[in-house]
Parts: structure tokens; sequence; C-alpha cells
């Protein structure tokens, strides 16, 4: 994970930015459960990748093979951000794998395939999009948010040719658009119409928090439905004091109608540090907000010689 990657986090102002306004008029429109005075979110949480040998022994039994990865993966997260599909789109057999190793109430959040998103930057894309398309809605029900990331080079003035792109695709597709151009967010009333205009085309925004790049932190959302992509730092005190500022966060949020978040909890690096800061996600979740997200069953890992 390059994008906004930094060597010296202790330099940055990790604080949270308020919410937006523009959430209270979504979330006003969101009817809260009866008796209640919330909504019951649902939370999916996970990380970028099942493939790490370093899980094996700590996430993954220690006799665990590779080719095993991915069915003990879905047994201790909920969901993925499946970043295998930003450079191939699956085959029929990669679909039926998949599927057969989730769990119940498993997710898979496939990204665009790049040769979409940047080669081709939405343009030209007809055939390539109906095949990827077609194979994740094949997830059935196992799929659940997709990301339609965006290039650096996107900016606000090719917001036609993302509206278009959009539009045609099925409304039984729940997309997230990742933004990445700095002019989405140099100016409020840029911002403010972009997240209007995915509202009323009944799509989703993603929200980054990343130490390099504080701008993709905007807050904005265009729908009830979280997509957050938390960028830790190798296990750094910050990626702690940073989780509990967005479990309070995320508190309120619920309170006020959020129905759905999928939160993607990168380690840095090779994401080995992920498992246990997914774990340290869980529980403060559960204590704070009053969920019951099963807790992934993290072994210490034994290192050679080290009972000498």
């Amino acid at each position: 994970m390059e994008f906004g990657k930094i060597q010296q986090p202790d330099t940055v102002n990790f604080t949270l930015p308020p919410g937006s306004s523009f959430n209270g008029r979504i979330w006003a429109s969101v009817e809260p459960v009866q008796g209640s005075g919330q909504c019951r979110p649902s939370v999916s949480i996970g990380g970028p990748i099942w493939a790490n040998k370093d899980y094996v022994g700590k996430v993954y039994p220690s006799n665990a093979k590779e080719r095993d990865f991915l069915h003990y993966y879905t047994r201790q997260f909920n969901t993925i951000e499946l970043n295998l599909t930003h450079y191939q789109i699956p085959t029929p057999g990669m679909i039926e794998k998949w599927k057969a190793e989730a769990t119940d109430g498993f997710t898979y959040c496939p990204k665009f395939p790049q040769i979409i998103s940047h080669e081709r930057q939405l343009l030209a894309s007809e055939n390539l999009t109906e095949e990827f398309v077609n194979a994740v809605l094949s997830l059935e029900e196992f799929l659940g948010m997709t990301f339609l990331q965006l290039p650096p080079t996107f900016g606000p003035d090719k917001w036609p040719i993302l509206e278009a792109y959009l539009k045609g695709l099925p409304d039984e597709l729940d997309v997230a658009v990742e933004f990445r151009h700095p002019d989405w967010f140099s100016k409020a009333i840029v911002w403010q119409q972009a997240l209007e205009k995915l509202y009323n085309l009944h799509r989703h925004v993603v929200i980054t928090d990343v130490a390099g790049r504080r701008d993709v932190l905007h807050m904005g959302l265009s729908s009830p439905v979280l997509t957050l992509r938390f960028i830790a730092n190798e296990g750094h005190i910050t990626d702690y004091t940073r989780t509990d500022a967005w479990v309070q966060r995320l508190k309120t949020w619920f309170e006020k109608g959020l129905q759905k978040a999928y939160l993607f909890i990168h380690g840095g690096g090779d994401n080995d540090t992920a498992p246990e800061l997914i774990l340290y996600w869980v529980r403060e979740l559960n204590k704070h907000c009053g969920l019951t997200l099963r807790e992934p069953v993290l072994q210490p890992k034994v290192v050679q010689g080290s009972l000498f």
C-alpha cells in the first residue's frame, strides 16, 4: 500500500475532521428500528489479503497450507477487500472456489479492474465491465460492496464520464467510489456537489484514512452506508488511538442512522500486523457500540529457540 504512505507518522495530525452536515440530511430519511432510538447496524470488518504466510500459526493453524488460507480466513473475519480483482477479472472457477470457502454472512468486496478504472478511465470499457459485473454478481449472497477506485488523474472535470459509467451499472450492484484527485476536496462546493450527485444515483463513497493524504479522509457520505479503508502504520501507537477515535465516531453515526459499515483494516506494508488491529477494532466496537461481532482468535506465534 503505497498511496499516502509516509515514513514518519509522528509528524501527522491524525485528528478526525468533523462530519459533514450533508450526512444529517441523508440520515434523516432513515427510519429507526421500532422501539429503539437507532438502527441496528450491520458491520463487516476484515483486511485486504488472505495469502500471507505470516498468518500461519497466528491467524491460521500452524500446519495450514497456502491452498487453505482462504478457508481459514473466512472463519476468522467476515469480509475482505478483494484487491485481486483489480488485476484480473475472476474466472468462473475462481468464483466457485470463493463461494465454496465462504461462511454464512461472509462477503467479498471486489475492486473494479484497473484496466477499466485506470488504463481506460471508464471509457470504451463496456465489454470488460459487463464481464466483471457478471462475474462478481455470480457471488450471489457472498457479494458485498464493490470498489470503483478512480486514478489520481481523474478530477472533477471528468464527472460526466463517471456519471455515465455509474448509470450504466445494474442497480443490484452496490458500488462505492474512491476519489483520489486532490481537486475533489480542495473546494467544499465541489465535494458537496459530488456527494449530492452520488446520492441521487444511489451510489456510495469510500473514505480513506491514511497518513500522507488527509484530504481523502473527507467524512462525506452519499448514503447511510460507510466504506472505510483504514491504513495503519505497522503497529504504531497511533494506529490504536486512531481506532479509538473512529469507534467513537461510528457510535455517533450509528445513533444518527448509519445502517451498514464495511471496515477494511490495512496493517501497512505486508499487512503482518493487520489481524491484531482488527481484533482491537472488534473488541472496541462491541464494547462501545453495543455490537456482537465475532472476535478473531489469534495465537501467539512460536519463535524458534524462544523457549531456551
